[in-house]
């Protein structure tokens, strides 16, 4: 592929000639394939003998990060639909290491750390972020794109965690949640030069107008959020581009215009790493950090007759109803979540459990792919690939007549994969219609 040479050159500048030529040379080379587990739905060894002979080695900086050898059909796998792994590319696993380098410095024994990914479609860094903090930690993951959002939330639905937020923002509009984050994590819209063998139209939209352009958009979204990080807490920056006005010099402007401390930075390039381009920093803001500030619990919440369908102990969770669904979030996080849901527009918060219609709980799908469900209060029927398949179409399946009849929670290979309604002679496929998979 044929490059701008404009851009080249600029490589040549940034790292000198022989290390330009070797990454060019590796731009034009087969970019490699990476998933990520959701260790609480399954362990990295079980993924590895799922993908069979197709598993290609460990993410070196990622204990749950796999290299593929060759790509499968995702779409035909119901795992990758139950949020069992994350398709992600392997250099911005790296996030989950600066995240834990954080999250050691903060925590200090204590919990409940409020987390922001600002920049978060379409899910890669939230999801591993919700596998790396705890259970009484908070994370709002954000999308100011409102199409992107959807796709945001769908994927953190899939993850199952019930302490996550999503909502769709500007940077600006968390001015009324001054000093409110721990960690805020930009990975900021950038040039994506470092994406180049993976999408070829990213190369015929560089220029070095763009570069410049990004790079103005990337500080005003940093100084846009920078208020809404407490004292003490940490942002870590990324982009996946490989030019230095995008990254160090970023970094040395916050450095010197917002007074933060660099505590790390990173380079990932083709030909060196296994993976895409990636920059990476951990940046401290100045102050002393303090534990943050739980809002008084001022309203109790409801129970309501779905509470049997969730698993937790002595009232670990809090239920909130919204029009007609109900919800469920951490107890520890009610007062936090109903704090983001009157500041912001929030789309998704905890995990959806069931939707009211007159005397019936309907149970909601994103409840079968979450830890939370209690697999005892439904009926579970164990598919075929060929019926999982139907599933995941929304497709009609009939069970034969041993089956009950009622709400029944349906599984592949032990996963669930979300609910249907069996009436006998037919039964109502409850997958979401925005879920629907085409086989053709």
């Amino acid at each position: 592929m044929m490059y701008p040479v404009e851009f080249v050159n600029s490589l040549k500048t940034h790292f000198g000639e022989e290390r330009a030529c070797r990454l060019l040379s590796a731009l034009n080379s087969e970019p490699s394939l990476s998933v990520r587990t959701n260790p609480v739905k399954i362990t990295a060894e079980e993924l590895a003998n799922h993908f069979s002979v197709n598993f290609d080695g460990v993410v070196p900086w990622c204990a749950e990060g796999l290299y593929l050898k060759s790509r499968p059909s995702f779409t035909l796998d119901p795992l990758f639909h139950a949020g069992y792994y994350y398709v992600q590319e392997a250099s911005s696993m790296y996030t989950g290491v600066l995240l834990e380098r954080a999250m050691t410095q903060l925590l200090a024994g204590r919990s409940g750390l409020r987390i922001l990914d600002l920049c978060a479609a379409p899910g890669g860094k939230s999801t591993h972020i919700l596998s790396i903090i705890g259970s009484n930690d908070l994370l709002l993951s954000n999308e100011v794109i409102r199409s992107r959002a959807s796709i945001l939330a769908d994927n953190v639905a899939k993850w199952g965690y019930p302490n996550a937020v999503v909502s769709n923002n500007d940077p600006a509009d968390f001015a009324a949640l001054d000093d409110f984050f721990d960690v805020v994590v930009v990975d900021a819209p950038c040039s994506g030069e470092g994406m180049f063998r993976k999408d070829p139209d990213a190369v015929n939209e560089w220029s070095v107008d763009n570069v410049h352009l990004c790079a103005s958009r990337q500080r005003r979204i940093v100084s846009d959020i920078w208020p809404a990080l407490r004292s003490g807490g940490f942002m870590i920056y990324s982009t996946c581009t490989f030019n230095t006005l995008e990254n160090d010099e970023n970094v040395a402007w916050m450095v010197s215009e917002l007074s933060a401390e660099l505590i790390e930075q990173r380079r990932f390039l083709p030909g060196e790493e296994r993976g895409e381009g990636f920059f990476i920093a951990l940046l401290r803001k100045n102050g002393d950090h303090s534990p943050s500030v739980k809002m008084s619990r001022n309203q109790k919440s409801q129970i309501p007759s779905c509470t049997s369908y969730i698993s937790q102990v002595d009232g670990q969770f809090a239920f909130s109803l919204k029009g007609d669904l109900w919800r469920v979030f951490p107890m520890a996080l009610a007062a936090d979540i109903r704090l983001l849901e009157s500041s912001l527009r929030v789309i998704r918060s905890g995990v959806a459990v069931a939707v009211r219609k007159g005397r019936d709980m309907v149970p909601e799908a994103d409840l079968a792919l979450s830890p939370v469900l209690n697999k005892e209060a439904f009926p579970m029927v164990e598919l075929s690939i060929e019926d999982a398949l139907k599933y995941l179409a929304k497709e009609n399946i009939v069970f034969g007549s041993g089956v009950p009849s009622g709400y029944l929670l349906v599984s592949y290979k032990g996963a669930p994969l979300g609910f249907v309604k069996n009436l006998g002679h037919r039964s109502n496929n409850l997958n979401p219609l925005s879920r629907r998979i085409r086989m053709k």
